[in-house]
C-alpha cells in the first residue's frame, strides 16, 4: 500500500480546498476511493491516509505519532504556492475518533492544520459482536457496491469492528474542545453510535451540526444514501468557503 491515495481537480479547474481523508478500523485507502473521485470531480484536491493505530494503555504516544503523520499529509499536498485552503480533515469511524481527540490536544505540539472536520460514523463504547464476514458487512453497509469492494480488497481486516477503541480516545474525543467548524454524520441505523452523546457533544461546541442519515449504517459515507452524504460534505464545504454563510436558502416549498 502506498503512502498516500491521491485524487485531483479536473484539469482547468481552481482546486477549492483540500481534503484529508482517514480511514476507520479495517479498512484501506482503497475503501474510499468513491469519494476521493467524487470531491475531487467538484475541484478539492484530495488525499486519503492509513487508518491510525492508537494503542489501548497508549493513547497519548500513538495519537502524537498520528498528529505528526497528519501533519506532513496536508504540508506533503502543496505545491509552489503553498497548500489550498481551506484544509478540512473528514474521517471515520477510530479515524473520527483519533482525529476529534487529536485536535482537542491544543497545547500539543505538531498538530495538523485544519480549517474545519467532518466526523463520520464516531462510534460509542459499544463494539459490535462481529460473527460471519456477511454480518458485519450489515453493520457497515447495505451498499452492495460497497460491500463488494469490502469483500474484494484483501486488506480490509475483517473483524475489526468487533476491536473495542480504547476508552481514553473515546472520552477525549467525546470531550474535545474543538474550535473549528464541524460536521457530525451518523447513521439512524448505526449500531455502534451514541446517538445522546453524539447530541451533547454536537450541543457543546461552538460551530457543529450533527446531520442524521436516514437508515444508514455505520460506514455513513459508503451507505445506499452516500451521494446524498457526498453531497452534505460539499455543501458545507462550500459553505465553509462563504464564512459559514448558506449559500442557498429555501424560501418556501411544499415538501
Amino acid at each position: 500500500m502506498t503512502q498516500y491515495t491521491d485524487y485531483h481537480a479536473p484539469d482547468g479547474l481552481r482546486t477549492r480546498g483540500t481534503v484529508i481523508v482517514v480511514p476507520g478500523r479495517g479498512e484501506t485507502q482503497a475503501t474510499y476511493a468513491r469519494l476521493g473521485k467524487r470531491l475531487a470531480a467538484d475541484a478539492y484536491r484530495v488525499r486519503v491516509i492509513d487508518t491510525p493505530a492508537v494503542e489501548d494503555g497508549d493513547a497519548t504516544t500513538s495519537l502524537t505519532d498520528f498528529g505528526h503523520r497528519l501533519a506532513h499529509a496536508v504540508e506533503d499536498t502543496g505545491d509552489d504556492d503553498g497548500v489550498v485552503d481551506p484544509v478540512v480533515l473528514v474521517a471515520s469511524d477510530s479515524g473520527a475518533a483519533a482525529v476529534a481527540a487529536l485536535l482537542g490536544r491544543a497545547d500539543a505540539p505538531g498538530l495538523p492544520h485544519a480549517d474545519a472536520v467532518v466526523l463520520a460514523g464516531l462510534p460509542g463504547p459499544t463494539s459490535a459482536v462481529v460473527g460471519t464476514w456477511d454480518q458485519e458487512l450489515d453493520i457497515r453497509t447495505f451498499c452492495p457496491a460497497h460491500r463488494g469492494t469490502l469483500t474484494q480488497d484483501s486488506g480490509v481486516r475483517r473483524g475489526s469492528l468487533g476491536d473495542p477503541l480504547p476508552d481514553a480516545l473515546l472520552t477525549a474525543a467525546y470531550a474535545a474542545d474543538l474550535s473549528v467548524p464541524v460536521l457530525l454524520l451518523v447513521g439512524d441505523a448505526d449500531p455502534l453510535a451514541d446517538h445522546t452523546a453524539l447530541t451533547r457533544t454536537t450541543k457543546s461546541l461552538v460551530r457543529a451540526r450533527l446531520s442524521v442519515v436516514r437508515d444508514a449504517h455505520h460506514d455513513v459515507l459508503n451507505d445506499l444514501q452516500h451521494r446524498s452524504v457526498a453531497a452534505e460534505i460539499v455543501t458545507f464545504l462550500e459553505t465553509l468557503r462563504n464564512g459559514l454563510k448558506p449559500l442557498i436558502a429555501v424560501e418556501t416549498s411544499a415538501w
